[in-house]
């Protein structure tokens, strides 16, 4: 399923994510919508830009997706398509990814619930072989 991000998405897509463009394959862009009390963001990524797997220890995560298709995977587990309306919740330890479908831009709320001394852990890149595999 193709689509093209309009720009007219319920929050701003913000500047090119250069900050943690290493922790990311392809093209993303942050939003911050917030910074008191709950780190909340608004993350864009172009068609086929994903995150490298990564934990979140401490509080986990929670992302609410608002435009376009993506996926989601916990490791160990069978990837899950995600489309506008879908909420993931991702429990503190949990080693994971997300990003956009191959021919789709894809933007999700992220939350990171917070706790004391959370933190997150950056680990290796999605293979090109693993997410070309996924349907």
């Amino acid at each position: 399923m193709s689509t093209d991000f309009t720009g007219n998405s319920l929050f701003p897509k913000g500047d090119k994510n250069d900050a943690f463009a290493q922790y990311f394959t392809g093209t993303s862009y942050l939003s911050m919508l917030s910074t008191e009390g709950v780190n909340i963001g608004n993350v864009v990524f172009e068609p086929g830009c994903r995150n490298n797997w990564h934990i979140h220890h401490g509080g986990g995560q929670i992302l609410l997706v608002t435009d376009g298709y993506g996926w989601y995977q916990a490791w160990n587990e069978p990837a899950q398509a995600l489309k506008p309306g879908d909420v993931v919740n991702i429990p503190a330890g949990v080693k994971h990814w997300h990003g956009a479908a191959k021919d789709s831009w894809f933007a999700h709320v992220a939350l990171a619930v917070p706790a004391e001394n959370a933190s997150n852990e950056w680990l290796e890149p999605v293979t090109d072989e693993h997410y070309a595999a996924l349907n």
